[in-house]
């Protein structure tokens, strides 16, 4: 399932009756990136997602559109996967709203020189992840290493924290977070 964030955003936006400057001054971001995140011209990263919704006082699942009223499954192929693309990231995430669970799993997929943002990641909770293929930088703090298959990372996400493709090609990690950050 594609989520939508631009017709989202511009919807919750309309509906606290903020123009995109209003925005971009309360979310600490520039008015062109609202701009060109609603207009669909700019895949937003996850940090100015998390802005975003801090701003509006939301979870970051109310910009992803997850229906509250879902039933839950237990069983999940490929093609009922949450798919939130961030550029060149990818999130396959198994289930849709997270918000009643302590756990997120999901598949992230990094296109060569993908990250998740200049700007340091920081939230409640705790991160582990496994790299299948290519090679991901983790940066943790002032610590920064560059994981290929095999490896894997475990941290407090309070710790600010940036993850990397730096390799020639596509990086696949399974990841989690507790609790669910998007």
């Amino acid at each position: 399932m594609e989520v939508s964030i631009p017709a989202r955003l511009r919807a919750i936006r309309a509906a606290h009756g903020l123009t995109q400057r209003d925005l971009a001054r309360r979310a600490g971001l520039s008015h062109t990136a609202i701009a060109r995140i609603e207009r669909g011209a700019m895949s937003p990263t996850v940090a100015s997602l998390q802005k975003i919704a801090a701003s509006f006082n939301l979870p970051i699942t109310a910009l992803l559109g997850e229906d509250g009223g879902a039933p839950e499954g237990i069983f999940f192929r490929r093609e009922d996967l949450t798919c939130l693309t961030f550029g060149g990231h990818t999130i396959r995430q198994i289930g849709r709203n997270l918000s009643r669970h302590a756990l997120q799993m999901m598949e992230d997929t990094y296109a060569p020189g993908a990250d998740t943002g200049e700007a340091m990641l920081s939230h409640a909770g705790e991160e582990a992840g496994l790299v299948i293929r290519g090679e991901l930088e983790v940066t943790v703090g002032d610590q920064v290493r560059v994981l290929g298959p095999g490896e894997a990372y475990f941290f407090e996400s309070r710790i600010p924290h940036r993850f990397r493709n730096i390799g020639t090609e596509t990086c696949v990690v399974v990841a989690a977070a507790t609790p669910p950050s998007l």
